[in-house]
C-alpha cells in the first residue's frame, strides 16, 4: 500500500545526526568549554538570583516593610 516511497537521505543531516548521537564519546573538556559552562551555568543564574532578590528588598524599602530573607 505504501510502496515506492523511498526517502532521499541527505548526506549532511546525516553526518549531523551521527554527531549529536556520539557526542557524549567526542566531547573533550578544554578551556573555552569551561568558561562556557563557568558563564552560562554559574554566573549567569547568580546573577538572575540577585536581581530578583534585589528588587523585592526595593519593593519592601517603598512599602516600609522589613527586608525578607531569601536562603
Amino acid at each position: 500500500m505504501g510502496g515506492g516511497m523511498e526517502v532521499n537521505k541527505n548526506r549532511w543531516i546525516e553526518a549531523w545526526n551521527a554527531g549529536r548521537e556520539n557526542l557524549e564519546f567526542n566531547f573533550r573538556w578544554t578551556r573555552r568549554n569551561l568558561a562556557i559552562v563557568g558563564i552560562f551555568g554559574v554566573a549567569v543564574p547568580i546573577l538572575i538570583y540577585k536581581g530578583i532578590v534585589n528588587e523585592f528588598h526595593m519593593q519592601d524599602e517603598d512599602a516600609g516593610r522589613p527586608l525578607r530573607k531569601f536562603l
